[in-house]
């Protein structure tokens, strides 16, 4: 009996035809087939079940990821991202997608999800700052056993009290940096006091004090400054996939200057957590990652799902075993 033909023998078969055939592949179906034709990220494989038998033991622990010091703590180079599991997706004109985020990351698939980031060796997930976030980090901690260490995203005010600087102080955050949205609009607008009016409250409280930045803007601004601060979030990707558009119109683009983000990071001396740097999906794990590392970050966070952890820390792991071509010095 003829085998039935699995997805990858699928998608070769159908490119093969585009080369004689009047139709043409999709963007999508060719991205499929040149990653699925691809060698796949070290990992390791799953036992087959045998009917009637136990469930298999959980694998056991990786080693931990190589760390870098922020502040006075050890953070893994790669960090789970936190807009997956919020139910945030930047999906272009997709609109089921940050929907179907919120129905997939229950309760439940958040906790596993940042165990298996635990047990892979990423020690410190990025995550909002906001009530379900709280009370999910709480139950993880001090019902579930979690250690995972939260670098708090916040948003901040002209005015106020600050409200949910103060929140990440007080429930457990070991560092906090201001959203990249503020970090934008205040660079434009020049409002550097508003920056060191925020960034006073989370340095008073003895954490690291960090700015978001979608806009090579952001850390240019606060530079010439002499802004104290303790750490950049700062986009960085390619600007070579097939949807990218300048400005991020159309959501396809957040890092509108790679190259010149990298000249300019080369020589700032306080860390650097790049994002966005597989550009939301459009660019494959292995290229962002070497990217984002090869670039001068010195962390990478990175949104997960589940299923996509141990390929994720596998890439990373040969990365910063491997020969990686870096002209920044590792800031942390």
């Amino acid at each position: 009996m003829p085998q039935t033909p699995n997805r990858r023998d699928f998608l070769k078969g159908a490119l093969a035809a585009t080369a004689g055939g009047a139709w043409a592949a999709s963007f999508e179906e060719r991205a499929l087939a040149a990653a699925e034709s691809a060698p796949a990220a070290a990992s390791p494989a799953a036992p087959a079940a045998t009917p009637g038998a136990a469930p298999p033991a959980p694998a056991a622990k990786a080693p931990p990821l190589p760390t870098g010091r922020l502040g006075k703590h050890q953070v893994s180079r790669l960090i789970c991202g936190g807009n997956l599991i919020s139910g945030f997706a930047h999906s272009r004109d997709l609109l089921y997608v940050s929907p179907m985020l919120r129905q997939y990351f229950t309760d439940e698939k958040v906790f596993e999800t940042l165990r298996l980031c635990e047990d892979q060796g990423i020690n410190t997930a990025i995550l909002r700052t906001d009530d379900r976030v709280i009370g999910l980090l709480d139950a993880y901690w001090n019902k579930h056993g979690g250690k995972i260490q939260w670098i708090a995203q916040c948003r901040a005010t002209e005015t106020g009290p600050q409200t949910e600087i103060r929140q990440a102080i007080d429930r457990g955050a070991i560092a906090c940096y201001l959203h990249g949205g503020v970090g934008d609009r205040w660079a434009k607008e020049n409002r550097i006091d508003l920056f060191v009016k925020a960034l006073d409250v989370i340095r008073a409280a003895g954490l690291p004090a960090g700015v978001g930045g979608h806009s090579l803007n952001v850390p240019l601004a606060l530079e010439a400054s002499g802004v104290e601060l303790d750490f950049y979030m700062k986009t960085l990707h390619k600007a070579d996939y097939w949807s990218y558009t300048q400005e991020g119109a159309h959501d396809n683009a957040w890092c509108a200057e790679p190259e010149e983000t990298v000249r300019f990071m080369k020589d700032v001396k306080r860390p650097w957590i790049a994002y966005k740097v597989l550009a939301a999906g459009a660019i494959p794990a292995r290229d962002g990652l070497r990217f984002a590392l090869e670039g001068g970050a010195d962390f990478v966070c990175l949104g997960m799902f589940d299923f996509q952890v141990r390929d994720d820390v596998a890439l990373v792991r040969g990365l910063l075993a491997g020969d990686l071509k870096r002209e920044r010095p590792w800031r942390a």
